[in-house]
């Protein structure tokens, strides 16, 4: 783990989304928990052919961009500016490694182009299976895991902290 779940939420998560005009306490809560069910929040950046926090692969970002991105002219050009202006042109998947606003915009592009109703911010199950749904539908996803790392590393605690793996 590279990051803090406190540190990623409200340091690239969160702007990100507001930014967007896509922020609420639910769409944050789930873009954290799929960054620690991906990546354990950074420890494992490529898995395969997918890449990043959020373990995008190549053909999901083209997705993302052709048959959703493509229809949101207005997201699309967020979307795009918070890419690097040559490092996207050169290396558009590059981006989803080094670029970790310009890869939670695409990660929270796939929930959206998927149509699902984003979950309360209290429903962890909720998100497991949507993530599961979304993000690993082949093979299928664990949502038991996906709820414990949550409740492990993604919470806040009483002072507004995220937790830490040890």
């Amino acid at each position: 783990m590279i990051f803090s779940s406190q540190d990623l939420r409200h340091m690239v998560i969160r702007p990100t989304l507001k930014y967007l005009d896509h922020w609420t306490a639910g769409s944050e809560n789930l873009l954290v928990a799929t960054a620690i069910q991906e990546s354990g929040l950074g420890f494992c950046l490529q898995q395969g052919r997918r890449f990043g926090i959020y373990h995008i692969s190549p053909g999901r970002h083209r997705a993302v961009w052709d048959h959703y991105l493509v229809h949101q002219p207005d997201m699309a050009s967020c979307v795009r500016g918070l890419a690097g202006q040559h490092a996207f042109l050169d290396d558009p998947n590059g981006e989803l490694l080094s670029n970790l606003k310009y890869a939670t915009a695409i990660a929270w592009c796939i929930y959206r182009m998927s149509g699902a109703k984003i979950p309360a911010e209290d429903d962890i199950q909720a998100m497991a299976i949507l993530w599961r749904d979304v993000f690993h539908a082949k093979p299928a996803g664990c949502v038991e895991t996906f709820v414990k790392n949550y409740r492990e590393l993604g919470q806040l605690d009483s002072q507004g902290h995220g937790f830490i793996a040890a």
